[in-house]
């Protein structure tokens, strides 16, 4: 997929920060810097999801990948599963998300949370008053409502870079364990 609007000049200190912690400028915050109101405040509720810590971070990490999967953000794909092996979570599983539905390295509650991050994504949601209440009491308040509201935040992200042509910028191509691909139903839950 080809860029669908050019990238806009970032900052110079901003380019350096993200080359310093990714190895490269993330093309989405470039796109989106065309209006930079837009990506700061972007950039500002990332940061601001980033510090919530009710929910565990492998079962957000999971939902992120899982809602990018299912929608066909290759970005989205690409750099959760980098962060998920700079933040020491287990690629042997990090890696089967394309595929959850198929493999066998996930527990129940994995499953339950990607499920949920799945229903919460397609159109129109299909999440229902049992599958909430289980994952409601599991979790517990604090971090079904983060769940929830990052994966809202997750499709928000994952929609927008798809409209603007952002594709997979190779991240996940450092990473020991090769990423599964896609499903051929395209991700959409069976």
């Amino acid at each position: 997929m080809a860029l669908r609007l050019p990238k806009a000049q970032l900052p110079a200190e901003l380019g350096e920060t993200m080359v310093k912690a990714f190895g490269a400028v993330f093309e989405p915050t470039e796109v989106l810097w065309h209006n930079p109101e837009v990506a700061v405040s972007n950039q500002e509720f990332a940061g601001r999801i980033a510090a919530w810590h009710a929910l565990d971070e492998s079962l957000k990490s999971f939902a992120h990948m899982a809602v990018a999967s299912l929608v066909g953000c290759s970005w989205c794909l690409d750099i959760n599963y980098f962060q998920a092996q700079n933040q020491g979570l287990d690629l042997a599983k990090a890696s089967r998300v394309p595929d959850w539905r198929a493999s066998d390295v996930f527990t129940p509650l994995e499953r339950d949370v990607m499920a949920y991050a799945e229903a919460m994504s397609v159109t129109p949601p299909t999440v229902t008053d049992e599958q909430y209440g289980d994952l409601l009491d599991v979790l517990g308040p604090a971090a079904m409502v983060e769940l929830t509201a990052y994966v809202a935040f997750v499709n928000m992200a994952a929609r927008s870079n798809i409209a603007n042509g952002v594709s997979s910028q190779g991240f996940s191509d450092s990473c020991a364990v090769p990423l599964a691909g896609r499903p051929a139903t395209g991700g959409r839950p069976a």
